[in-house]
């Protein structure tokens, strides 16, 4: 096995995760020792289970504003904390994104497409919050649309998106909104307000509510975990599945990284939380929410390839980013749509991982067991429930790994 591939234990034996597909294993498919048996290894691969297909599109986020009118203490692009304790905390310079930046990046995006022999492009639209640029997110969408865009997705908090607004975007190829949630109404509030202090979360269930009916949009509800919040996520679930239509929303779950400079996050990757974790998933899915499947490693696009090969992140004025942790912060700039990227051997000490700023306690062993255990509890739902793919679960093999393949979902970032 690579690194890409994943085995984890579930409650009645172990899941095989590979690039292409999920597959039950049997005790007799592993090792006393946990591995894969050579027999049980040739099936998965006779299945194309270790196969992993190469990107079919161009990945390309762009933040159209660096400005953000919410005041998070965890958020990547902060460059300290309020220091009064209130909803403005210090940030990353201020850039918007118009035309003749939007035609150096679709140009760069054309050129890089072709190097990589891919016709297809996959765009992101971010921040800061992107809808603080709304015209500048319609230009860059009907700009991409003659340059192969196959998908398009916003990561906004969704404080400022109306219908009309969400209609106009889904007409020139928008189809998935990310929003990001803290918890219940009052964790919610007093976690994530504006800048000026007030309160968030009703305006942006009601936006979403509202838009439902406007635009034919897919909506990622991203759930950040923190100490700060972590009791009230079932009142949540509850709430927004009485508010929202849950078939029209996929949610996760996530557990807040120290990224913000001077914030910190008490809760710890715990075989206890990770046992709520899988709980929080179970009443999503009962409540008619969708959740992305677990899968295997999958290389991002765009930091997993120094240099950029199969993708991009770019900042409002251009200047490029190795992924979206560092884009707007010109220490960590790894070069121009319009002079391309810098010298490999300029790349050192610039080029950063996704999440890599993260810091968590017991470090990347911690998040891999405790990722791995909550993915197996959601598994053996899934499977157990009959939902695990769309046409059920297929009959069990006496003899090799029963199969499955991944469903398709849209790339996600983190906020």
């Amino acid at each position: 096995m690579s690194r890409a591939e994943r085995l984890i234990r579930g409650a009645n034996g172990w899941w095989f995760l590979g690039p292409c597909g999920i597959a039950r294993l049997r005790p007799g498919h592993l090792t006393v020792a946990g591995r894969l048996r050579p027999e049980a290894e040739r099936r998965l691969r006779a299945q194309g289970l270790f196969t992993a297909a190469p990107p079919r599109s161009y990945s390309l986020t762009v933040l159209t504003s660096t400005g953000c009118n919410l005041g998070c203490g965890y958020c990547f692009q902060n460059t300290g904390q309020d220091g009064r304790g209130g909803y403005r905390p210090p940030r990353i310079a201020r850039a918007r994104l118009r035309s003749p930046a939007i035609s150096d990046i679709v140009s760069f995006a054309r050129r890089r497409m072709a190097e990589a022999g891919l016709d297809r492009l996959a765009l992101l639209l971010a921040g800061g919050e992107p809808l603080l640029n709304p015209d500048g997110c319609r230009e860059l969408l009907a700009r991409a649309a003659g340059h192969g865009l196959a998908w398009a997705g916003l990561a906004s908090n969704g404080t400022l998106l109306t219908p009309r607004l969400a209609g106009d975007l889904s007409a020139l190829g928008l189809r998935t909104v990310q929003v990001t949630f803290d918890g219940d109404r009052a964790d919610h509030d007093r976690i994530r307000g504006t800048r000026s202090g007030r309160a968030t979360f009703d305006v942006v269930t009601a936006n979403i509510a509202g838009t439902l009916g406007a635009a034919p949009l897919r909506w990622i509800l991203r759930v950040n975990v923190s100490h700060r919040n972590q009791h009230g996520i079932e009142a949540l679930i509850e709430r927004l599945a009485g508010r929202l239509d849950p078939a029209a929303c996929t949610m996760t779950f996530a557990l807040v990284g120290d990224t913000g400079i001077g914030y910190r996050n008490r809760l710890s990757h715990s075989r206890d939380l990770a046992a709520v974790f899988g709980r929080w998933q179970r009443q999503a899915l009962d409540a008619g929410f969708d959740l992305p499947r677990p899968r295997a490693h999958r290389p991002c696009q765009a930091c997993s390839y120094p240099g950029g090969r199969y993708g991009a992140v770019v900042s409002a004025d251009g200047t490029l980013a190795s992924c979206w942790e560092t884009a707007g912060r010109p220490e960590w700039a790894v070069g121009t749509v319009t002079g391309g990227y810098l010298p490999r051997e300029e790349l050192t000490g610039r080029w950063a991982r996704c999440a890599a700023a993260h810091q968590h306690a017991g470090g990347d062993a911690a998040v891999r067991t405790f990722q791995d255990l909550v993915d197996a509890a959601l598994l053996d739902y899934l499977d157990a429930s009959g939902r695990l793919s769309s046409g059920g679960p297929p009959p069990a093999s006496r003899n090799g790994p029963s199969a499955r393949p991944h469903p398709r979902r849209p790339p996600a970032r983190g906020d």
